[in-house]
């Protein structure tokens, strides 16, 4: 999660594979990606394994730590901590006591809260927002937005920041923030996918008018609590008990990590302001995998779960897009289903697989320049468990050509001019591949199909590979990548605009 200035920041092309998808999405066609597989023989050698990834991470990617949990079939088979949470004291990161924040992770707490609202009959995907909250979101177009769009990321809002704060005293409570930060209309709801902040915040701004709970005190009393996850809190500042607990941000300063202050996001609580640890977060995962039950306690009805997994729209046809709430990583083979968060320290995510009974909790702080240690990590453990072969490589006519062009991302603060951070330049490698320039890296695709291309470097055996599909018109093209369901570029000009693009950033200041 992020403010609008920061947008791309948090997409380094080093994690546009996350977690890829290899098959199609909510009423997609035949895809020409090779299905991966359940290795369930890794599941017994991951603990090993992941601990070789973790010290190539911290001797390499300035990670002072990390929190690792895998679950499986109801069983905890991993929850180790790495690194130093506290890197000035040398205190070392504890699975099993030391906290961490998931970011835009936190968004799942809050999805189970509406829908356990809607499982009651007090909340339909139907509704429009306004009738769930005290003040009046005006219709675009006519048409309003309702709790669907919530869910799946098409209210059609332009992005909205400034609801981060490292000053306890310049908090203003989440429901005050969302009434008076209204983001500005761009598009018709329910089109196209543009993740929104603002949406899961006005989400749990209806889960407090339709409970009279204040948000915190409903996730305590219906998710954490249930589930025993009584190490989990969202609110700030961090409650006695749990405040010495947290892995602390750094920077990099001369070789050494120094410690950073706290990051307040309780202004946008309900998209979020979560800290967890990692055994709350091996409950979570095994009640989620079980139908919304663990040891007794239930939070949803199986039928509600499977709500939530259902597949709703996707911005490209041919790739999996949104569930409710949850993002789709892949449709098949087996369907992996999940959600990250980033913040300025951390980066997070979590991988379900439904199917298998499998879940990947992971969350890792990071120095700037170790960022991209999320994404890899998630990509070494999905292509450990959930192994794929290179899709077979499609030459029928030469394509490449045609998506040539500067791109402009739909998630953005539309208020403002586009940084160049938010552009992403395609040029063709020969008639049947592509390579896409973003945050000063360059990927390689080759094709697979029509207007479909799946990435050929920086892979580990065994994937994920991820996609890219081009669709819209001639001249109008638009493009997503598979692990990125929740947004797409917009084709904006040719080639030969990008001196000017470049002139821009070479003039660009920080923030």
């Amino acid at each position: 999660m992020h403010s609008a200035g920061k947008l791309l920041l948090a997409i380094s092309a080093a994690t546009l594979a996350l977690i890829p998808a290899s098959a199609p999405g909510a009423g997609a066609q035949e895809t020409h990606s090779a299905a991966p597989v359940f290795n369930e023989q890794a599941i017994e050698t991951l603990p090993a394994f992941v601990d070789g990834v973790m010290a190539q991470q911290i001797a390499s990617r300035d990670v002072s730590s990390a929190i690792v949990t895998v679950v499986h079939r109801g069983e905890v088979i991993l929850n180790r901590g790495y690194g130093f949470a506290d890197f000035e004291n040398r205190i070392p990161a504890n699975g099993e006591t030391t906290l961490c924040r998931p970011g835009s992770l936190s968004k799942m707490f809050t999805w189970i809260a509406l829908t356990q609202l809607i499982e009651q009959g007090r909340v339909s995907l139907d509704d429009d927002v306004n009738a769930h909250i005290d003040f009046e979101i005006e219709p675009f177009e006519g048409q309003p937005i309702t709790v669907r769009d919530l869910f799946q990321h098409t209210p059609g809002l332009s992005d909205v920041g400034g609801f981060t704060t490292t000053d306890e005293a310049e908090l203003v409570d989440h429901a005050e923030w969302t009434r008076n930060n209204i983001p500005e209309r761009v598009a018709l709801p329910g089109q196209e996918v543009a993740y929104s902040n603002w949406g899961t915040s006005l989400a749990g701004y209806i889960v407090e008018q339709v409970s009279g709970e204040s948000f915190a005190t409903y996730v305590e009393n219906h998710i954490f609590t249930p589930l025993g996850m009584n190490s989990s809190t969202f609110r700030e500042p961090l409650p006695e008990g749990l405040i010495d607990r947290i892995a602390l941000g750094h920077d990099l300063e001369d070789g050494r990590f120094t410690p950073r202050s706290f990051d307040y996001y309780s202004m946008v609580m309900p998209a979020g302001s979560a800290t967890v640890s990692g055994p709350d977060m091996a409950r979570f995962m095994i009640a989620m995998l079980n139908d919304g039950e663990i040891d007794g306690e239930r939070i949803l009805s199986p039928e509600s779960v499977a709500l939530l997994e259902t597949n709703s729209i996707a911005n490209a046809p041919r790739l999996p897009g949104m569930a409710h709430g949850y993002l789709v990583y892949r449709d098949a083979g087996p369907r992996l289903i999940g959600h990250a968060g980033a913040m300025r320290d951390f980066r997070s995510n979590m991988i379900l697989s439904p199917e298998t009974g499998t879940g990947i909790f992971l969350s890792i702080v990071a120095a700037p320049a170790g960022r991209p240690a999320q994404g890899e990590l998630s990509a070494a453990i999905t292509g450990r468990l959930f192994p794929q072969s290179p899709a077979p490589r499609w030459s029928e006519t030469a394509e490449a050509e045609q998506f040539e062009g500067r791109y402009l991302v739909n998630r953005r603060d539309h208020s403002r001019e586009a940084h160049p951070l938010q552009h992403a330049i395609v040029r063709a490698a020969g008639d049947n591949a592509i390579t896409i320039e973003a945050l000063g890296q360059t990927i390689y695709f080759e094709q697979t199909g029509p207007a479909l291309f799946e990435q050929a470097t920086g892979l580990r055996e065994g994937g994920p590979f991820d996609q890219v599909e081009f669709y819209g018109e001639p001249g109008a093209w638009r493009l997503s990548f598979a692990s990125q369901p929740f947004m797409n570029w917009h084709l904006v000009g040719p080639l030969e605009d990008e001196a000017a693009q470049d002139g821009e950033a070479d003039g660009a200041g920080a923030g």
